[in-house]
């Protein structure tokens, strides 16, 4: 008997997929754990195996197409057997379900607007006033009462995109001729724009995205608290670190760890808000922000305060390989109680993030700057960072929030304290 299978919920925000390749064609033979399609979800794109066996004999969602959780991806059964009883009877079940893919001819006329479009009707030959005498001489029109331009002139302007409204004409009479386009070095605004754009249908992850980021920002009450942290211990410590550290350190990395250290001993921050209940997680999940093509992914990383910089440092670059690759699974970005958004690499002194939910708290950590600290009455040059805790106020107060900044900054501006803690 044929058997429906459905379009799978792969992570716990999917709503709906998109079918990015087939591994199987209709007519094809199917057996249980076979991978049948490659789905992209809200946060990657994951090989989905079926669970039922027999022939291929249709199809629900084309390849590139969109379609909601729970959808008729195909249908497999015995070769040749009548499929069209079942289709129908899924058409009764929802009949107002209307298919959420974009119609198959918006594609085609998405491609056709990629092509720039010229706008020149503005920048045309403006009317002027034309003595009668002079118009047996105009060989372009007289009766329009536009600039002489001789043909050839005209043609080239044309292919050189120049308005000939600004060019003063060495011919008889003022009109424009070849040599004066040839000789034209500019002046006014000569140049006809061209205007141009694309637009892409919007990927399942960038959807989720603005949602999730969308109801963090307009559900939870946001407040901000930015501290100053001076660097140069951490910076010899880093130093120290990657002369002996089997793999090497990054700064991230150190943020991570202090982090994990600091919600040891602020466990309120470490929280999340649930509508009748806060919860305080005892465990430390720290999801790192990692910027993909297509948007942003947070893989967690699972009990940071127990595991070594190493640790931390080869998990990290892992997570940010599979996540460019699009290869992570669901285990591997769900869990988080906290988390690091970092953009120091790009140069960015400071900024702040928004909430991932379900964390109480997001940390922004700005880049390494050179700068002019006072010490005993001197001025000496140093380097100093920024980090900007982000903050719902359902959940963590402003004093709660302080204290764990002041917590993070001492163990970052003495390495010593957080280092000592347990082996590299």
């Amino acid at each position: 008997m044929a058997e429906i299978i459905r379009m799978p919920k792969l992570s716990d925000t999917m709503t709906e997929g998109v079918v990015s390749a087939w591994h199987k064609k209709i007519g094809d033979v199917v057996k249980s754990g076979e991978l049948l399609a490659d789905i992209e979800t809200d946060k990657a794109t994951m090989e989905f195996e079926s669970f039922q066996e027999g022939t291929l004999l249709y199809i629900g969602v084309d390849k590139g197409k969109t379609a909601p959780v729970d959808s008729v991806l195909a249908i497999v059964g015995k070769p040749g057997e009548d499929i069209k009883a079942l289709l129908e009877s899924e058409t009764k079940k929802a009949p107002a379900a209307a298919p959420t893919e974009p119609k198959k001819e918006e594609p085609v006329a998405a491609k056709a607007e990629e092509k720039p479009k010229v706008v020149a009707s503005t920048l045309e030959p403006q009317p002027v006033k034309v003595a009668p005498a002079a118009a047996p001489t105009v060989s372009t029109s007289a009766a329009n009462g536009n600039f002489k331009v001789s043909p050839l002139a005209k043609k080239l302007a044309k292919e050189r995109h120049i308005n000939t409204s600004f060019i003063k004409g060495s011919g008889d009479g003022g009109r424009v001729v070849k040599r004066d386009i040839e000789n034209y070095a500019g002046g006014g605004v000569p140049v006809v724009g061209i205007e141009g754009y694309t637009e892409e249908p919007v990927s399942q992850m960038r959807k989720t995205i603005a949602k999730r980021l969308a109801e963090s920002k307009f559900t939870s009450p946001h407040f901000y608290l930015t501290i100053d942290i001076e660097m140069d211990e951490m910076v010899k410590a880093r130093e120290a670190i990657n002369a002996v550290a089997p793999v090497k350190i990054s700064y991230n990395d150190l943020v991570v760890k202090a982090v994990a250290a600091s919600l040891r001993q602020h466990p309120k921050v470490n929280s999340s808000w649930r509508g009748d209940t806060i919860r305080y997680n005892k465990h430390i999940h720290i999801g790192i922000a990692v910027a993909v093509e297509e948007g942003l992914l947070v893989p967690v990383i699972r009990f940071a305060d127990g595991k070594t910089l190493s640790q931390i440092s080869t998990e990290t670059k892992a997570y940010a390989q599979k996540a460019k690759d699009k290869k992570l699974q669901p285990t591997d970005w769900e869990g988080n109680t906290f988390t690091i958004s970092n953009l120091g690499m790009f140069g960015i002194e400071e900024f702040t993030a928004i909430i991932n939910p379900p964390d109480a708290c997001i940390m922004a950590v700005g880049g390494i700057r050179e700068v002019a600290l006072v010490k005993d009455g001197k001025v000496v040059p140093g380097t100093a960072m920024k980090v900007t805790l982000s903050c719902d106020h359902r959940v963590v107060d402003g004093a709660t929030g302080a204290a764990f900044l002041q917590t993070f900054k001492q163990f970052m501006e003495n390495p010593v304290l957080l280092l000592g803690m347990q082996n590299i």
